[in-house]
C-alpha cells in the first residue's frame, strides 16, 4: 500500500504537469541511461547533486554525492544490469523520468528527479524499487 502512496503521489505531483508541455523538452542525459545500462556507478555520481535523496529498495535517506555513489556501487554489484530503458520522462525545470532496469533475475523500476544547476541537469532523487510483475 505504501508503495502505491508514493507511486500515486509522485504521478501527481511531477507527472500531471507533462500533459501541458510540448514536445521540444530536453531528454534524459545519455551518460544517465548508459551509467545504468553498464551498471557504472562512478559515471552516474557525475549527475548526482552535491546531496541525493536514494530510495533503494526498503532503504531511503539523503547522503552526499561520495556516499551515494558507494550504495548505488553496491547495488550494481548485487545487481547486475542487464539492460535500461526509460518509459517516460517530462518536466521543464525539473526533468523526471521513470526507467525500466532488468538485472539478473529481477526487473526494476527506476524513478529519477533532476534539477538544472548552472545549466547541467543534476540527480536530486533517485529511486529504484522491485516492479510489480501484476503491472504493466
Amino acid at each position: 500500500m505504501k508503495k502505491i502512496l508514493y507511486t500515486l503521489g509522485f504521478v501527481l505531483i511531477f507527472l500531471y504537469p507533462a500533459a501541458s508541455l510540448n514536445a521540444q523538452t530536453e531528454k534524459v542525459p545519455e551518460g544517465i541511461v548508459l551509467s545504468f545500462k553498464a551498471g557504472n556507478a562512478e559515471e552516474l555520481s557525475k549527475f548526482f547533486h552535491t546531496n541525493v535523496e536514494l530510495i533503494i529498495l526498503e532503504d531511503e535517506d539523503v547522503y552526499s554525492r561520495p556516499q551515494a555513489k558507494q550504495i548505488i556501487r553496491k547495488f550494481f554489484a548485487e545487481h547486475k544490469p542487464e539492460a535500461f530503458k526509460i518509459i517516460f520522462e517530462g518536466g521543464e525545470n525539473s526533468r523526471y523520468a521513470i526507467g525500466s532496469l532488468t538485472t539478473q533475475g529481477k526487473t526494476y523500476r527506476v524513478y529519477i528527479l533532476m534539477k538544472k544547476q548552472d545549466g547541467s541537469p543534476f540527480i536530486h532523487q533517485l529511486r529504484i524499487e522491485e516492479e510489480d510483475e501484476n503491472v504493466q
